[in-house]
């Protein structure tokens, strides 16, 4: 019995968690890739970074109806595992959707961040890849799992993408 109501518990946390890592800010889900216009190390000439953050505005545009079907939808999704009696057929086919906006979001998120390195010159990018892989690449949640500050399973590198930040 304690094992099914763990799995149960897990199964209905999961998207909750999931919901959790998509709102806005620092740690934020889908959409979130850095704001390199503010880095200083990268020594952006005013012209990079008036491009840049055009870009990024227009980025930031584009997906907030995206991200909004998105939070719509795991909100949904959310609500259907904690049914008393969750319904395998409509949990399958919203997980699909609520899969295909999170690929339509990271294509999206991809031409953006493909866009911005063509802005930047080679020893730039040079400097982007000095540090590390994930410089310039989504990021889909907080420093870790639980949402904390460690490292461990699940930490991101705290130097990864914000672009999809709302303001």
């Amino acid at each position: 019995m304690s094992v099914a109501v763990c799995i149960l518990v897990l199964a209905a946390a999961a998207p909750a968690m999931a919901h959790r890592e998509m709102r806005a800010g620092y740690g934020s889900g889908p959409g979130n890739v850095e704001d390199i216009a503010e880095k200083g190390d990268l020594d952006l000439t005013a012209e990079q970074r008036e491009k840049i953050n055009t870009l990024r505005e227009a980025h930031l545009k584009d997906i907030e109806p995206l991200q909004d079907r998105l939070y719509a939808g795991s909100r949904e999704l959310r609500g259907l595992w904690l049914a008393k009696t969750p319904e395998r057929e409509s949990i399958l086919v919203l997980q699909k959707e609520v899969q295909a906006l999170r690929n339509q979001l990271m294509e999206r998120i991809t031409t953006y961040l493909l866009d911005v390195r063509q802005i930047l010159t080679p020893e730039q990018q040079a400097k982007i890849r000095s540090h590390g892989p994930g410089r310039m690449m989504l990021r889909m949640g907080g420093p870790g799992m639980r949402g904390g500050h460690e490292r461990g399973p699940g930490a991101r590198d705290p130097v990864l993408p914000q672009a999809g930040v709302r303001r």
